[in-house]
Order: structure tokens, then sequence, then C-alpha cells
């Protein structure tokens, strides 16, 4: 197990910021010896989420698509970050998401929101 003193290390694990809408996403190792980027802290139940999109994570890290209809009841899934990206122009897919886009929306709101002057040491005479 080397340095990772007995803690087996996980395959394809990272987190960067999404170009379109700054806010982070993970990036993960797929089957295919590609990567996907997908939405960090959210895993929806497999049900949820229509065939094409269900990312299922295996116990090396990385993921593939879990295509199989329907699914166990209590499976978790996971969804690329693109279909939780704010600034890209996609179809309502789910309610749900529409609510975690809003969501995600005014996240990169606030993180790009003017911060306020510090206050003046000095208020200037007013007469």
């Amino acid at each position: 197990m080397g340095v990772s003193e007995g803690i087996p290390r996980r395959l394809g694990q990272g987190r960067s910021c999404c170009p379109h809408c700054g806010l982070p996403q993970d990036r993960v190792a797929t089957l295919g010896h590609e990567w996907v980027m997908l939405e960090p802290d959210l895993r929806p139940l497999a049900h949820e989420v229509p065939a094409g999109h269900r990312w299922i994570e295996l116990s090396d890290g990385r993921v593939t698509v879990y295509g199989v209809c329907p699914p166990e009841q209590f499976q978790r899934c996971r969804i690329e970050h693109r279909l939780a990206c704010p600034a890209q122009l996609l179809p309502d897919l789910w309610p749900w998401l529409t609510d975690r886009r809003d969501e995600n929306a005014r996240r990169t709101e606030r993180r790009n929101a003017p911060q306020p002057e510090p206050p003046h040491e000095e208020w200037p005479d007013a007469g």
C-alpha cells in the first residue's frame, strides 16, 4: 500500500473549476480510460436519472454509465457537471436538476459579487 498508510488509493480522483461557471467539479476516470467531470457532492437516486446520464461509482474509484432499467430502488448515481452548470444552456431534463442549476447560479453570483469596501478609518466632516 506504500505511502498511503494502509488506506487504498482510489483511481482518478481530482477537483477542478468549471471553465464556464467557475464552480468546482470532480474529475473522475471512466472504465474506458477517459475522464468525466461530475457534479460534486450530489448522488441522486438512480431511478430519478435517465439511463444514459447515470454514472455509477465503482470500488476502485472509476465510474461507468449505468443503463440498466429500472435500477435498484436505493441505488445512487452521479451526474455530469455540465448538466447542473448554470452557465450552459440545456433543456429542462428533470425538475430537481433545474433546482440544482438555479442553486449553482446563486452560488456563482455570490462568488462573483463585488466585495463591500472596508470601512473608512476617519469619516470626512459633513459640516
